[in-house]
């Protein structure tokens, strides 16, 4: 059980990368005020856990009516995440290119903040992986929940000190630490991508 809860919160923090908001979050809100910042962090949050949430409850009858089996998914979701890990070992987050595109924009905070840097397709299909063949569904959808409450919580903290947390790591500090999370990322993807083959029966389990 501890474990489970270990793979949940970890998964999904390293998918949502807090520390990997800084440099967007201070490129998109160049030009707001500290009153105009505080409001796009908590909008920005509050459309994630909205959105997180929505899968979080229903994820497992979204799949469930389009009947994709839960082996299919990890496979789907492994390879998802595992492309996710290449742009964090990489450094080509897709995030950055979006900030480019809408910077000018006032409002940032539903789009891209909140939907698709919080609440992105990896995150998603993160949460749709734990829910869809769950034994004890409440206490997974639990742990999702509380695992998503604390990594917004934490994107909340590194948004209104990211000036302060760029100074300290440098834009070189927080691309290593980027890295080793996608070091990990990939390893928790390929055994999402063992686990569906497992369960669609193609390989048997190795013992």
């Amino acid at each position: 059980m501890q474990r489970e809860i270990f793979t949940i919160f970890f998964t999904i923090f390293i998918v949502i990368d807090p520390l990997g908001l800084i440099p967007v979050f201070l490129a998109l809100t160049s030009g707001q005020s500290r009153q105009e910042r505080r409001n796009t962090i908590f909008k920005s949050v509050l459309t994630a856990l909205f959105v997180l949430a929505l899968f979080i409850l229903f994820g497992r009858n979204i799949l469930s009516f389009l009947g994709i089996l839960p082996g299919s998914f990890f496979i789907a979701g492994g390879i998802l995440l595992f492309i996710t890990s290449l742009d964090l070992l990489l450094g080509h987050r897709q995030r950055t290119k979006i900030s480019e595109i809408v910077q000018e924009k006032d409002d940032v905070s539903i789009f891209p903040l909140g939907i698709p840097i919080l609440a992105g397709p990896g995150t998603i299909t993160t949460i749709l992986l734990f829910v869809s063949e769950s034994k004890d569904r409440f206490f997974v959808e639990g742990v999702l929940f509380g695992s998503v409450i604390v990594t917004l919580l934490t994107a909340v903290l590194t948004m209104f000190l990211s000036g302060i947390f760029l100074k300290i790591f440098r834009q070189t500090g927080v691309s290593i630490i980027q890295r080793l999370m996608g070091i990990i990322l990939s390893g928790l993807a390929v055994q999402f991508i063992y686990e569906g083959f497992i369960k669609l029966k193609i390989i048997a389990p190795f013992t």
